[in-house]
């Protein structure tokens, strides 16, 4: 309970913003654009922080960083709500963002290696502490947001937070003190270990490549100065990629991709995945409230119908891969996809709000189906020897993808969500869609995969 309580707080306020946006819109009066970046900064903070953080807990010890993050993940909630400024609000939520990543690095670590008896059990109750965590988010933040503002985001963190800090104190033991080789390495020692400057790299080219993009994308024409900011993050990414590939102990070693192709393609694949689920997941609250005029309380209620599908499928999902492996399972729920982008094609602007439930429920399936699938078909394209570097590019990938989905939106829909931006957005989404209903049609069966392992 300490942990789950702790490695919840992340997937539950990266889900509950997405029925947040139109109300920051209003608060701030902001375009759509610049609002969206309350979804990338939590993301590449995100990105950046969980894989750091795993490194740092090999230093200063599991149980500190657990600790370390709920205060700043508490005091990040408790600020975020005096914004004076949206600025600000950002900044804050990058700091919530870096909080809640640092309970997710270490907290099933925790549960492995303090848990003897029932770990597989326990595991599992972490596992509906994330994902239910991220289905029920938008359900939440619609009620929050139906009876009191937008801060009320923030503030349900505290209770949680608060919780799960009492209990970690008490219950989670203390680390063991520091091995010689640990104790003496410094903090110079460990910035290089973490690959400090691909790090600033990575997170400066992404922010700048945003920022020209989106920035061009609002004012509705490219400047000199959209080019030069999108050029320089084009460049500083560029510079991070020859650095990583140099690196002794790269932030995200890319060499890997090279290595070992067939973990290449499910890390595509994944990202593609990602990338369908979170333009749905975040694209459809704003259309209902800002098109259909649809409240957030309904709005967070039709939400729930994407998560329970993914909750309802993911253990069926389970059983048949055990059978049958992940290929089957990835094809349908590419299929699914594809279905999902073409019912929301069709959809006219006074079709019944309901309708919507049918592109959800599809989605909701897929994601069921991925949640389980994309991880099978991870371990069954990498071999056992690089299996930590392999779920730390999985990770990567995801992040990605709902990165360039909250682009897609920012860029499609500009200073406001439209129904016209609406159905461009479905169009990009059912070609995307095929594209994946290809790649898994030629996935190669899991046996074939282990056989190029074992070479």
């Amino acid at each position: 309970m300490a942990v789950g309580l702790g490695i919840m707080l992340n997937p539950l306020n990266s889900s509950m913003v997405s029925v947040a946006i139109a109300r920051l819109q209003q608060a701030y009066r902001l375009d759509f654009t610049i609002v969206s970046w309350i979804i990338f900064s939590f993301y590449i903070a995100s990105a950046i922080a969980q894989p750091v953080m795993g490194k740092a807990s090999d230093l200063f010890g599991r149980r500190n960083i657990f600790l370390l993050g709920l205060i700043v993940a508490f005091a990040a909630s408790m600020l975020a709500p005096l914004s004076p400024s949206f600025g600000w609000l950002i900044a804050l939520r990058i700091v919530q963002s870096v909080g809640t990543s640092m309970m997710v690095a270490v907290g099933m670590a925790l549960v492995r290696i303090h848990m003897t008896e029932k770990q597989a059990a326990a595991l599992s109750i972490l596992s509906i502490f994330l994902s239910g965590a991220a289905a029920v988010g938008p359900f939440v933040g619609g009620v929050l947001l139906y009876f009191w503002d937008w801060q009320a985001i923030f503030l349900v963190n505290i209770p949680f937070a608060s919780a799960s800090f009492l209990l970690a104190w008490r219950h989670i033991p203390k680390d063991r003190r520091a091995t010689a080789a640990e104790g003496s390495m410094s903090v110079r020692r460990w910035f290089a270990m973490i690959d400090t400057p691909g790090i600033l790299l990575f997170a400066a080219g992404m922010v700048a490549l945003l920022v020209g993009l989106l920035s061009a994308k609002s004012s509705g024409h490219i400047t000199i100065i959209h080019a030069m900011v999108g050029l320089s993050g084009f460049a500083l990414l560029a510079f991070f990629v020859r650095h990583e590939l140099r690196a002794a102990s790269p932030f995200i070693p890319l060499r890997a991709f090279a290595k070992y192709p067939a973990m290449t393609w499910v890390n595509v694949e994944f990202l593609l995945v990602n990338f369908l689920f979170y333009s749905i997941f975040f694209g459809l609250p704003s259309y209902l409230q800002s098109v259909r005029q649809v409240n957030e309380f309904d709005t967070g209620m039709l939400m729930l119908s994407l998560g329970a599908c993914s909750l309802v499928a993911s253990p069926i999902a389970g059983r048949w891969i055990d059978r049958s492996g992940p290929r089957p399972a990835l094809l349908l729920s590419a299929i699914l996809m594809t279905f999902g982008s073409v019912w929301l094609m069709t959809l006219r602007p006074d079709s019944p709000v309901i309708s919507v439930c049918i592109a959800l429920a599809a989605f909701g399936v897929s994601n069921g189906l991925n949640s389980v699938g994309m991880q099978a078909a991870l371990f069954a394209s990498s071999p056992k020897s690089i299996i930590g570097v392999a779920s730390g590019l999985f990770n990567t990938s995801r992040y990605l993808g709902t990165i360039l989905s909250s682009l897609l939106i920012g860029i499609v829909m500009g200073g406001s969500f439209s129904f016209a931006g609406f159905r461009v957005l479905s169009i990009i989404l059912a070609v995307t869609s095929l594209v994946l209903v290809g790649m898994s049609r030629r996935r190669r069966e899991p046996g074939r995969l282990q056989e190029t392992n074992s070479m």
